[in-house]
């Protein structure tokens, strides 16, 4: 007896597992005058979580994504302007035209920005350069040479290393931790519109980055 009610408890079971896989449900959405039994689900990204070894660790990860938050704008914006610069110039026949611009260009842009710039911290600023490295593929010193003339370049190079910035920096998250957990807090951002994404030439995959350092630690 109890073998049979075993078995009859088995073949209930296999009947019940058949109808949930085949049973359809509809579903009436809002603005939907007729049900459906299929809906899309918005795209979500699932990243490797982070792990910490103390509170210490967790407060300098929160203290470097407000840092990277408060100056993205500007790496970004300085990318989308080279890219305006670079098709004005192009259309600049004469050299000295050409020079006359950028220097116009750079007192314009001292002027709209230095008195935001200045409040940088030492390391707001030192990341701000990593991100320009980040964006347009080009290490901060090369733009002003680039831009405007290799003395330049020397000149504001100079001043950066008295606050132990160097424009000369690039952006490694395969090299250093810390562009490692920047881009980990880019692309988070990226993620869940808390920043904007930009186009950028230097492009890295996460799951790789986590991969590595996991490995290397």
């Amino acid at each position: 007896m109890k073998y049979h009610l075993f078995l009859l408890l088995i073949l209930l079971s296999n009947n019940l597992f058949c109808q949930d896989n085949f049973e359809e449900l509809d579903f009436l959405f809002p603005g939907d005058s007729i049900p459906s039994n299929t809906f899309m689900l918005d795209e979500v990204t699932v990243y490797q979580p982070l792990s910490f070894e103390n509170d210490d660790e967790i407060k300098r990860y929160v203290i470097l994504r407000y840092r990277v938050k408060k100056v993205y704008s500007y790496a970004k914006l300085a990318s989308e302007r080279m890219n305006r610069i670079d098709s004005r110039v192009d259309s600049i026949n004469s050299k000295r035209q050409k020079r006359l611009y950028l220097k116009k260009l750079e007192k314009f842009v001292y002027d709209e920005f230095s008195d935001e710039l200045r409040k940088l911290s030492r390391s707001q600023g030192r990341i701000l350069v990593k991100l320009l490295n980040r964006q347009t593929g080009l290490t901060a010193h090369r733009i002003v040479s680039d831009y405007r003339n290799k003395f330049r370049a020397l000149l504001y190079n100079t001043a950066a290393s008295f606050y132990s910035i160097s424009l000369k920096d690039k952006y490694e998250p395969f090299e250093d931790f810390e562009d490692y957990l920047i881009e980990d807090i880019l692309q988070r951002s990226f993620s869940d519109g808390s920043l904007e994404k930009q186009d950028y030439a230097l492009d890295f995959d996460l799951d790789e980055l986590y991969v590595f350092w996991r490995d290397k630690n």
